[in-house]
This record gives structure tokens, C-alpha cells and sequence, in this order.
């Protein structure tokens, strides 16, 4: 018997201050860039649409954190408060026509679309019929709710719908920590670079995207780094060589890690629960002539990383927790705190890598449904970043979303991008454990 065989309890509706990151990300919403992170996972069969209906209803009670909506409140109001619902206030799950393009318009939609934080739950599920099974679709308002809480919801109700255990995975075993101190770390002072403009898209706002899928890349036995730091680097050699092929004067790259220490079983707590940290590359490190130095960068970069997430720090850091102390009307705080952000945008990092890692749930939705075999993750590219990457690996493989703003790049884009981080991930293998 698992958890989830355990009716979950009904309590008196109540209400909940918006944490820090709610109240920031809450501010600083935009209709032109919504701040939606997109969920996408395939299964190989059919799925029966009043089964997954009646689970992943069952599965928000499960989570009772994310029946939720914005209560409403005078403009003097201290603080936004979240009111905890007793069920749904809309249809939260929808079946589009089968058709050619059911799967564009379901991604289209999960980038444009954000639910609306006046009505619970903020997340919406989408299940589109594939020639080869069926993709579901998950649009998440990135103001209430982060993707591994949603994920997290979807493994409820997997278990609820196909009766599999869905419990999570051990997370793979981690070299121990260096003894040594980071060293030659790149001042944080000095303005990062942008993503030099490539051609917009004529689309009118919102976000691109492009999913591919890669092979997990591989680590020699015993290496000091992880598959996260291959990723980092990675990430910072794609935008560096994009960089210089549009003529950009090299700069320190900064890149966004959200780290997440939450637990992955059924008491994992629901909504925004990451910290965000930046890593730094200094412009010398990230030059063309880099196969004799591959190994002490992937060296150096998992020493950064893993001092950034031992350091305790505010999800946000200090001046987002000063910024939402209640001692003014909330609105003037928003007020307050647009400005700063529009002051500080070209201080604001390069780009975000999420890495979420190893899928820990199998998302098995029994026969005929199956077992997930792709699951891909994408977080908002609002400008002044405009790029965001985004990796899960399943069944062994790596699934990477590349998410830009329109107003940045186009299609074409996003297609050599995808392609230089193919390159530069492959280039991560061809390295020996530790620096000569």
C-alpha cells in the first residue's frame, strides 16, 4: 500500500500570504512574455479520457496546495494571499480534436496561454492523440507553481489512473564535495553578457521553442564533476560561440541554476520551491581553443556549483525578502519593485539552465497508456535574457527544451543553437577526469 491509498483530508478553506518568489514573479507579470513553464510528456499508448479526468482530479486533492486561486483584496492590502479551494473552480483537463497540428497548437497554446491566477487550480492539462500514443501537456502559471511540483501531481495521478507505484527513485549517488574553496571565481560586479539578436520572429510576442533529444552525456568513472556541470559548461560554450559569430564584445557569462532540496515523495511540498543561484565564466574561459583545458573548466565549474549550493541563501537573496516585507500596501511594493527590476536588467545573468536530472518517477500509466519515454520541461525566456535552457533525462536519454523570447530570436535560431549545444555537449566527453 502506498501514500496514496490514504484519502487525503479535507480542510476548512484558508488562506496563505504569497511567499517571496510569488509576490515577485506576481509583480513583474507581463501579458506580452507570460511566465508559464510547459511540461510535456509522451506515453506510447492511448490514454481514456474520463479515467485521466477522474485521477488527476483525485491527484489535486491528493495535493491540496495546488487548489488555489488569488484572493481578492482591497489596493491597501499588506500582502496577496492564496485562497485554498475545496475542488476546481474550471475544467482543468481538456482532450483537443485529434488532427496534423493538435501537437503545435497544444504548444503554442502552453506559451501563450497562462491560467489565470483567479481561478483554481493555476495549471492546465492538455491530452493530444499522436500517431504512436499520446502527449500530455501540462501549462503551469510560474507565479503560483514551479515544474517539479507539477511533476510531482502528474505521478499522483499516474498511480491513480494506471494502479502502478510511482514512488520515486534514490537520486544517483554524487562524488563528495572538494575539500578546496572556489578559486579564480570571475566578479559578479561587472555587467554579464546578452544573447547577441539573431532574426525575430515575426510572430508577435510570447516565446519559441524547440525540443530535441540527445544521449545522456557520458562521464568518465570517478570524475570530480556531474552531468549538471557538463550542462553548465555547455551551455555557457553554445552562447559564447553564438556570441562571437554575431560580433558581440566578449563579457563575463552568467548563468541562473535553480537549485531544489525539496523531497520528491507524496509530502513534497507544492509551489515555488527552488533557489535560484549564478555561475560565472570569466571570457578567457570560454575561447575556441579549448581541448587541452576542457578538463580543469569542468573541474573548475563543479567546484562553483557545488559552493553556490551549500551556501545558504534566500530563494531569491536578501533584497528580494527586503523587497517584500509587509510594512506598505502591497501595491506600492509592486510599484517599487518593477522599477528596480527595469534599473537592474543589465545586471540580470546571460541565460537560465534549469537541469532538472533524472525523471525519479516512472509515470507509468499502466497498459495501454505505458510508461513515460520523454519528458520535457521549458521555463519562461521574458526578456532581458530572452534564452532559457531547460534538460530532464528519461529511459536514458536527454531531453533539452530550448525557449527563446520572439522579440530575440526565430525559429532558424533556435535550430543552430540546438546544434552548437549538441557540439559543445559531445566536446564535454572528450575528456579524461581530472585536469593535468
Amino acid at each position: 500500500m502506498t501514500a496514496l491509498d490514504q484519502p487525503a483530508q479535507t480542510n476548512h478553506p484558508t488562506r496563505i500570504p504569497f511567499p517571496t518568489v510569488d509576490e515577485i514573479a506576481r509583480h513583474c507579470h507581463q501579458s506580452a512574455e507570460p511566465e508559464t513553464v510547459h511540461i510535456e510528456v509522451h506515453l506510447p499508448g492511448p490514454i481514456d479520457p474520463d479515467r485521466l479526468r477522474t485521477a488527476f482530479t483525485e491527484a489535486l486533492h491528493h495535493h491540496p496546495r495546488i487548489l488555489m486561486r488569488e484572493a481578492p483584496g482591497p489596493w491597501y492590502r499588506r500582502r496577496y494571499e492564496w485562497e485554498i479551494t475545496e475542488a476546481p473552480d474550471v475544467e482543468v483537463v481538456t482532450f483537443p480534436p485529434p488532427s496534423r497540428d493538435a501537437l503545435k497548437q497544444a504548444r503554442t497554446r502552453t506559451l501563450t496561454r497562462t491560467p489565470p491566477l483567479t481561478a483554481s487550480p493555476p495549471i492546465r492539462l492538455e491530452a493530444v492523440t499522436l500517431p504512436c500514443g499520446t502527449a500530455l501537456l501540462l501549462t503551469v502559471n510560474h507565479t503560483a507553481l514551479d515544474g517539479p511540483a507539477c511533476l510531482r501531481i502528474l505521478a499522483t495521478a499516474a498511480e491513480l489512473y494506471g494502479g502502478k507505484d510511482n514512488s520515486p527513485t534514490a537520486p544517483p549517488t554524487r562524488p563528495p564535495d572538494p575539500a578546496e574553496p572556489p578559486t579564480d571565481t570571475p566578479s559578479v560586479w561587472t555587467p554579464p553578457a546578452r544573447v547577441a539578436p539573431g532574426t525575430p520572429d515575426p510572430s508577435p510576442g510570447g516565446n519559441g521553442l524547440l525540443l530535441t533529444e540527445l544521449p545522456v552525456p557520458h562521464r568518465p568513472k570517478g570524475s570530480p564533476y556531474t552531468v549538471n556541470d557538463q550542462l553548465m559548461v555547455t551551455t555557457a560554450l553554445m552562447i559564447a560561440h553564438w556570441n562571437r559569430e554575431h560580433g558581440a564584445h566578449p563579457r563575463p557569462m552568467r548563468i541562473t541554476m535553480p537549485v531544489d532540496d525539496r523531497p520528491r515523495g507524496t509530502d513534497m511540498p507544492i509551489g515555488n520551491g527552488t533557489r535560484l543561484v549564478e555561475v560565472t565564466f570569466a571570457p578567457d574561459e570560454l575561447t575556441t581553443s579549448l581541448d587541452h583545458r576542457m578538463a580543469e573548466l569542468l573541474h573548475r565549474t563543479a567546484t562553483r556549483t557545488r559552493a553556490l549550493k551549500a551556501l545558504p541563501r534566500p530563494q531569491l537573496g536578501h533584497g528580494a525578502s527586503l523587497l517584500t516585507t509587509p510594512v506598505v500596501p502591497v501595491a506600492w511594493r509592486a510599484t517599487l519593485t518593477r522599477g528596480l527590476r527595469k534599473a537592474a536588467a543589465p545586471w540580470t545573468s546571460t541565460t537560465l539552465l534549469s537541469n532538472i536530472g533524472r525523471i525519479p518517477y516512472t509515470l507509468d500509466f499502466g497498459e495501454p497508456a505505458g510508461r513515460a519515454h520523454a519528458v520535457w520541461f521549458s521555463a519562461p525566456a521574458r526578456m532581458p535574457r530572452g534564452l532559457t535552457v531547460t534538460t530532464a533525462s528519461t529511459a536514458g536519454k536527454l531531453h533539452v527544451a530550448l525557449r527563446w523570447s520572439r522579440t530575440l530570436l526565430g525559429p532558424g535560431d533556435g535550430v543552430h543553437l540546438r546544434d552548437l549545444f549538441e557540439h559543445y555537449l559531445h566536446t564535454t566527453e572528450q575528456t579524461e577526469a581530472h585536469p593535468k
